[in-house]
Order: C-alpha cells, then structure tokens, then sequence
C-alpha cells in the first residue's frame, strides 16, 4: 500500500514536469535521478512521444543534482526512440557534476550539450 501511495505522490509531482513545446519533448529532471524515477520518466516521456508530434527531447537538469547508471539508462533509451526519427537529446542547464557524468557515461557523444 505505501509503495502505490508513493508512486500516486511521484506522478501527482512529475507530471508537471512534461511539456511539449514546439515539437520538442520539454522534460524538468527532479533533483535525484534514481531507478524509480528514471522508471517514471521513461514511461511517462514514451507515452508523450508516442501521442504527440515530436521530433527532438530536451531534458532541463536544473534541478539535478545526482543521477545513478538508471538515469543515463533512462537517456540513452529516449535517444533509441527520437533518434530513428532523425531527431535529437539536449540537455540544458547542467552543472558541472551532471556534465561529468555525460561526458564519462559517453553520452556527450548522443545528447548535445549547448555551451559545452
């Protein structure tokens, strides 16, 4: 029962955090990305692309303060779904930890970093 009251809490939280703005997958990052999280954001982002009109995803870290290997599985798993398309992953407003977890994790190879 608390883990479903918990998860009621999560989506009532991150729900908000999902726009589509321009054809763009806009996506706030909480301030921890753990597995239960990257689990939600993952569904609820594949759900938006899957009903929306969207051709790249931009996920706005600036909140972020701590992302797990969950996270940039979350990331690459977006990438595999836009990128058939042709579009592309942004991540913007990321300090200098999460630009340090890009750039070891290899993602800075996939996601496109501006001011990097």
């Amino acid at each position: 029962m608390q883990k479903f009251m918990l998860g009621v809490y999560m989506e009532q939280v991150l729900e908000e955090e999902f726009r589509v703005i321009d054809h763009c997958l806009m996506v706030r990052l909480p301030e921890e990305i753990d597995h239960y999280k990257a689990v939600y954001i993952s569904e609820r982002a594949d759900k938006l692309l899957l009903r929306e009109d969207v051709f790249h995803v931009v996920f706005d870290f600036e909140d972020t303060r701590f992302m797990d290997s969950s996270g940039v599985g979350m990331i690459v798993g977006r990438y595999r779904k836009i990128s058939c398309f042709g579009g592309k992953i942004y991540a913007i407003h990321a300090d200098r930890q999460i630009k340090r977890i890009l750039k070891l994790s290899g993602l800075e190879k996939i996601v496109e970093v501006p001011g990097t």
